[in-house]
């Protein structure tokens, strides 16, 4: 098992250095504004294609200081390949933020809805924005690889018939208006992001917050055990996820997040973790975001 402590870029004075941050998109991704909300302005982005290159960007000291990921929406659910990501890398969950995914339909500046024909975006915004689509049957829906990257293809390119599905940075970025406000079919769309930094396994003394992943025996009631554990220890389980266990079939690994009212109890709540099952690492312990949405 492993512990770590809290980030200390998430605590520096970001006015005194400018921290090179991995983000999964370009420039005016969902990504840079939970990036921002994380770690401040005072910033520089560095892009990654993938969640896979973004690992490996924050995994080089001499690209990176961090990273930000996300890891689940309210509607699409879990982000499997990331905590998969998670199990293999070499980084630390150091904080954590929750962020409203407002999509707006992207144009330059002076185009009409009627100049329209396509809209371009990441497949899953597109599949956020289905009724108000289908209120507008003739523009035709082509999925690219990246919101923010379909904003700026559409400012590079001058494409006065083609609209992006993004956020509101994306179009301050890349100059374009925002000609309908907030397409998105539900109201209550969010994402949570993680921070992710290099940091040495040790115990913080601030977090109240874990993130790990554990095996446990494949025996009747070995789940329903550690969950009564942590309830005895008053820890508040916020987050479990099964995935398979690789080469083994019919066995899991358990991906869980809980919390704690006194982190002085952590401790022994990780060391009891140990005892109960068959393995199990901690990603990291930080605090809770608990700002209001």
């Amino acid at each position: 098992m492993t512990h770590q402590r809290t980030s200390t870029l998430l605590s520096m004075p970001l006015s005194k250095t400018r921290s090179r941050i991995v983000i999964q998109g370009v420039r005016g991704a969902f990504h840079e504004m939970a990036a921002r909300q994380l770690f401040g302005d005072g910033i520089d982005i560095v892009p990654a294609t993938t969640f896979n290159q973004l690992v490996a960007l924050c995994s080089q000291p001499s690209t990176a200081d961090a990273a930000v990921m996300a890891i689940e929406n309210s509607i699409a659910g879990s982000i499997l390949g990331n905590y998969r990501l998670l199990q293999d890398a070499g980084l630390h969950i150091t904080g954590e933020c929750s962020l409203r995914i407002e999509q707006h339909l992207l144009a330059l500046p002076g185009v009409k809805l009627s100049d329209l024909t396509e809209v371009h975006s990441h497949p899953m915004a597109l599949a956020q924005c289905d009724a108000f689509f289908a209120g507008h049957p003739h523009l035709r829906l082509v999925e690219s690889d990246d919101t923010a990257a379909s904003a700026q293809r559409i400012a590079q390119n001058n494409q006065r018939t083609i609209a992006a599905v993004g956020s509101a940075l994306a179009a301050e970025v890349y100059g374009l208006q925002i000609l309908v406000p907030n397409i998105e079919t539900h109201d209550t769309n969010v994402t949570r992001f993680l921070a992710l930094e290099r940091r040495p396994e040790v115990l913080p003394v601030h977090g109240n917050k874990v993130s790990m992943f554990c095996s446990i025996s494949h025996q009747s009631g070995s789940l329903s055990r550690l969950l009564a554990m942590l309830a005895a220890q008053s820890a508040n389980l916020t987050k479990i996820q099964s995935v398979p266990k690789p080469g083994v079939p019919g066995e899991y690994l358990f991906f869980i997040d809980f919390t704690v009212a006194n982190p002085a109890i952590l401790p022994q709540t990780l060391r009891l973790i140990d005892i109960m099952t068959t393995s199990s690492r901690v990603l990291g312990v930080y605090k809770e975001n608990t700002a209001a949405l």
